[in-house]
């Protein structure tokens, strides 16, 4: 799959990386997403150590490393923060997880904790590129203790990290969700196993509720779009989930 310009406007865009689909670490394949705006960019998720060299050269044809002003991590999995100590070796930027996860990044081998910026609860508003305005939004323990996703205004897309996320098989390469229904069995397991509690949902829904979504992208699998959004939505609202799903002995009940 080639990279994907999920939004061009005059100096705007947001693209959507091309990660290898066969890398050193042969987990699950994920995306990485780059906002430019006037040559400046900001890195959303970066990925594994395996995939570094591979998402570095997708960057470059957009942009230096030198012009990204900020990388964003929605949460503390090795899938998003495995290949970062390598990321700060060429990248001067500002670094911004959740508050929760910053005790825990120098076991990552993190020893610069000085660019690291910590999301507080309530989430924030930040500007890293000049006329790049992004809020970063709380989306706690669905399905991180500490998650946050990003919206960008200009674009009107919901960087969702594990929201939305798919595992599809390696034969399936479309871009995009247009069709939920048919994309539904590549989701279900994983929030239903993954997400804490429909609770948890509920309160997601209510925090993204006043904001204008064309698409919502998330850390794997493809980029919801048109109907596909709103379908998601409605379907994610009744989800019984995690905890909801948790029996004694290790047992989890998956009927409805």
């Amino acid at each position: 799959m080639r990279n994907i310009e999920l939004f061009r406007r005059d100096d705007h865009r947001f693209i959507l990386l091309n990660e290898s689909e066969t890398d050193e670490e042969g987990g699950i394949r994920s995306n990485q997403y780059l906002i430019v705006r006037n040559g400046r960019g900001v890195l959303l998720d970066p990925g594994g150590f395996g995939v570094m060299p591979h998402v570095l050269a997708e960057l470059l044809r957009y942009i230096k490393p030198e012009a990204v002003d900020a990388i964003f991590l929605s949460h503390q999995d090795p899938d998003i923060i495995g290949g970062l100590t390598t990321w700060m070796e060429l990248i001067r930027a500002d670094i911004f997880i959740s508050r929760i996860w910053l005790r825990f990044l120098p076991h990552y081998g993190l020893s610069d904790m000085e660019r690291f910026v910590g999301i507080p609860d309530e989430g924030m508003s930040v500007e890293p590129v000049p006329g790049m305005p992004l809020q970063l939004v709380p989306a706690h323990f669905l399905h991180s203790e500490g998650q946050f996703n990003v919206y960008d205004p200009t674009s009107r897309i919901l960087f969702s990290g594990d929201i939305g996320a798919a595992m599809m098989p390696n034969e399936c390469d479309n871009p995009y969700v247009d069709d939920f229904a048919a994309h539904l069995p590549f989701v279900e397991g994983f929030h239903r196993r993954y997400m804490c509690s429909n609770r948890a949902i509920r309160c997601w829904l209510e925090t993204i509720s006043g904001l204008d979504i064309d698409m919502i992208a998330p850390q794997h699998g493809p980029v919801y779009r048109g109907e596909a959004v709103g379908q998601f939505l409605a379907w994610l609202r009744d989800l019984r989930c995690g905890v909801d799903l948790m029996g004694p002995g290790g047992r989890f009940d998956h009927a409805d």
